[in-house]
C-alpha cells in the first residue's frame, strides 16, 4: 500500500511539473506575456549567457518563458520554434543558426500574429522578422583591426612590413562579413601598400570564413598556412574574428614554437570569453572586444516591454541591415576593447566575470 501511494504522489509531482514546464509555473494568467527563446548552441558559453539573461530579465517583469538551444543543427532549431509556435508564445527572439533557413517558420509565426526578433544575429531571406538587436558589428571588425595596428606598433610608426594571416567568422552567419568587412577597411589600404602582407594571398570570406565557427577548423586551417607558407619566416599578426577561434589558432601557433622559440604573434578576438580573456593575461592572445551580453538582452527586453505596452520600440538604426527583403529596424549597443591594460576593470569591473574565474 505505501509502495503505491508513493507511486501516486510521485506521478502527481511528475505532472504538475510538466504542467508548469523549464522555466515557468502556475497559470497563464499569472503573466503578462509568453516569450520563447532560440539559442544556437550550449556548446558556446556566450549563448548560454546570452539565454539566461533572458531569462532572468523577463521573468523579473513576470514574462512566462521558454528557452531552447539548436545545439547547430538547423532543422532542430526549426522543430524548437515550431514548438513554441504551437505553445502559443507571444514572443520569439531567435539567434539563428543559420539567418537564411528560417523563412519556412518564420511565416508560421506571422499567421500566428507572434513577434519576431533577430538577437545578435540577423535572420535573411523573410518579411516575418519584426526588430534585430545587436551591437554595431561592423565596427566589432574596425575594432579587431585597429588592436593588431596597436599591437604591431603601427600606430606608433612601425612600418613594418609584417606578416598576416586573416580569419573569417562562419558564412552562414551575416554577422561574420559585417566583422570582416570593418577590418577590412583598416587593413585593405595597409596590404596594398606594403605595410602588411598576406603570404598565403588568401583573401575575402570565400577563403577565409570558418565553417560553424569551429575552433578546430580555425586550428588546422592555421597549421596549413604555417606549413604552406611560413617554413622560412615568421606571422607577425593573425585576425581573429571570435575568442574561440583565436584559442585554436593560437594552439596552432604553440605547436610551431611561438610563444617559446619566438614571440606570439598579434592575434585579435572578441566576446570577452573567459578563456580568451585567461589567454590575454598569460600573453597569448592580444585583445579582445568585450560584447556585454547582459545588455543586448536588455535592449531585447526594452523592445518587447514596449510592444506589450503599445509602445513604440526602441531602435537607433534603420538603413544598415537589410536582409535582402527590407531594412530590419535596429538596436545597436556599443562595444569595448580588452587587453592586458584595462581587462580587470572591464571586464570583472563591470561584473561581466567574476576575479575567481581567472588565474592572474
Amino acid at each position: 500500500m505505501k509502495k503505491v501511494l508513493a507511486l501516486i504522489l510521485a506521478l502527481v509531482l511528475v505532472l504538475g511539473l510538466a504542467a508548469c514546464g523549464a522555466g515557468q509555473g502556475g497559470g497563464d494568467d499569472d503573466y503578462v506575456g509568453f516569450v520563447g527563446i532560440a539559442m544556437p548552441t550550449q556548446s558556446s558559453p556566450r549563448w548560454v549567457g546570452d539565454g539566461n539573461s533572458l531569462v532572468e530579465q523577463l521573468e523579473a517583469l513576470g514574462y512566462r518563458t521558454i528557452l531552447q538551444f539548436g545545439e547547430d543543427v538547423v532543422a532542430d532549431q526549426i522543430a524548437q520554434i515550431e514548438g513554441m509556435i504551437a505553445q502559443g508564445v507571444d514572443f520569439l527572439v531567435i539567434g539563428a543558426i543559420d539567418g537564411s533557413a528560417l523563412s519556412g517558420v518564420l511565416a508560421q509565426a506571422d499567421a500566428e500574429d507572434i513577434t519576431v526578433i533577430a538577437y545578435d544575429r540577423l535572420i535573411m531571406d523573410t518579411p516575418h522578422v519584426s526588430y534585430y538587436t545587436t551591437f554595431d558589428n561592423f565596427a566589432v571588425g574596425v575594432m579587431q583591426a585597429n588592436s593588431l595596428l596597436l599591437g604591431l606598433g603601427i600606430n606608433d610608426g612601425a612600418t613594418g612590413p609584417f606578416n598576416i594571416e586573416l580569419f573569417g567568422g562562419s558564412p552562414d552567419d551575416n554577422n561574420a562579413f559585417f566583422f570582416y568587412d570593418g577590418a577590412m577597411t583598416v587593413l585593405q589600404p595597409l596590404i596594398d601598400d606594403g605595410t602588411l602582407v598576406v603570404r598565403s594571398g588568401q583573401i575575402g570570406m570565400e577563403h577565409v570564413g570558418t565553417l560553424g565557427w569551429a575552433a578546430e577548423r580555425a586550428q588546422s586551417r592555421m597549421e596549413d598556412l604555417l606549413t604552406a607558407h611560413y617554413a622560412d619566416a615568421r606571422v607577425d599578426a593573425v585576425l581573429s574574428p571570435y575568442d574561440g577561434l583565436s584559442i585554436g589558432i593560437i594552439s596552432a601557433l604553440r605547436g610551431a614554437g611561438y610563444g617559446s622559440a619566438q614571440p606570439w604573434p598579434i592575434v585579435s578576438g572578441q566576446d570577452a570569453t573567459i578563456a580568451g580573456v585567461q589567454s590575454i593575461i598569460n600573453g597569448e592572445q592580444f585583445a579582445t572586444v568585450l560584447k556585454d551580453t547582459r545588455d543586448l538582452a536588455a535592449a531585447t527586453v526594452r523592445i518587447i516591454e514596449a510592444i506589450r505596452n503599445g509602445n513604440e520600440p526602441p531602435v537607433n538604426n534603420r538603413d544598415t541591415y537589410d536582409n535582402n527583403v527590407f531594412i530590419v529596424p535596429s538596436y545597436l549597443l556599443y562595444i569595448v576593447h580588452v587587453d592586458q591594460s584595462n581587462w580587470y576593470e572591464e571586464v570583472v569591473g563591470s561584473g561581466f566575470h567574476s576575479a575567481e574565474d581567472f588565474d592572474f
